[in-house]
């Protein structure tokens, strides 16, 4: 959604995109594309295993990120979404580059 509409459209769904240029909403909309195959794709083919771990960080990263964004436009259940996000993020991130890595 954030890569193929415009800030225009973003805007009447996601709020933030206000603060945002254009292409930083494209580039974060890439960013979680991204990640999202960098989690899923290496356990559906087999392949390159250490992309989980990887992409787990990239979406810390956002999902921070996202949290600092929504408490500052005082969007606190939308921060306490990516908070949970990013719990869930780092469980994956320890699991494979700690005790049980791949």
């Amino acid at each position: 959604m954030k890569i193929l509409r415009s800030r225009a459209q973003l805007a009447d769904t996601v709020g933030w995109v206000e603060g945002f240029s254009t292409s930083s909403a494209k580039v974060i909309g890439l960013l979680d594309a991204l990640v999202g195959l960098g989690l899923d794709l290496p356990g559906a083919t087999g392949t390159a295993p250490i992309l989980v771990p990887v992409a787990a960080l990239g979406g810390i990263t956002l999902a921070g990120g996202g949290s600092v964004v929504h408490l500052r436009r005082s969007e606190t259940s939308l921060a306490a979404a990516n908070l949970a996000y990013t719990a869930l993020l780092v469980v994956v991130a320890r699991g494979c580059f700690g005790p049980y890595r791949l």
